[in-house]
């Protein structure tokens, strides 16, 4: 049985047991209990704004948001976070879940690292958010009391050096298609793993486009 924490616990629909088996199956360790953690985070976050979100929906959107990372669901052209969307996509079509939901859902994990917008979103999108920037980086860290931090830690570990080992798991995961971090949080990644590396400059490309003046 799950952690239950605060009236929070992982749905226990087919659908949502489902994706925890693929989820575990496909994502290395660090991933799945992040990806486990980041559940709790928005969902709990949910509880502090008092938000009323589909849970089922919530948890997919959490557990698919860095399958885009993986070999299997890795494109060589779109953004990380786009291929994670699709992989959602695809998973709750299979599972009979209405398009206005899986586009909830595709839309939270698309905009998942993308500061600033997802908060005036469904509530799908913006407690997905809530939950990766509380994981990777410590976002209203004191918003979450001792024991709800250490209870859900417990259950789903972090590693020791899990700030540097999230860190290599994004390179790893995008280190081949550096293009599809132009104007993105992950642009920075690569440029940390790789002192060469230059990054995309938008007004360079407004000064070099086709136009005239």
């Amino acid at each position: 049985m799950s952690l239950s924490i605060r009236g929070i616990r992982i749905p226990d629909s087919k659908m949502a047991r489902e994706a925890t088996e693929l989820v575990r199956d496909t994502e290395s360790d660090l991933l799945f209990h992040h990806s486990s953690r980041v559940y709790y985070w928005a969902a709990l976050a949910g509880q502090q704004r008092g938000l009323k979100v589909d849970h089922e929906l919530l948890y997919i959107g959490c557990m698919f948001h860095d399958m885009g990372l993986t070999h299997e669901h890795c494109s060589c052209d779109k953004r990380f976070e786009v291929d994670g969307a699709n992989a959602a996509r695809e998973f709750m079509h299979q599972h009979g879940v209405s398009s206005q939901d899986i586009e909830k859902v595709w839309t939270a994990i698309a905009l998942h690292t993308t500061p600033g917008i997802p908060q005036f979103m469904d509530p799908v999108i913006a407690l997905v958010t809530a939950g990766v920037e509380m994981d990777v980086l410590g976002i209203n860290y004191h918003g979450y009391e001792d024991d709800v931090r250490h209870a859900v830690v417990g259950a789903h570990p972090r590693t020791p050096a899990f700030k540097e080992d999230i860190i290599q798991a994004f390179y790893d995961g995008i280190k081949d298609k550096p293009q599809t971090t132009f104007g993105n949080v992950k642009a920075d990644v690569i440029a940390d793993k790789e002192p060469g590396f230059i990054k995309g400059n938008f007004c360079s490309v407004i000064r070099n486009s086709r136009w005239q003046g």
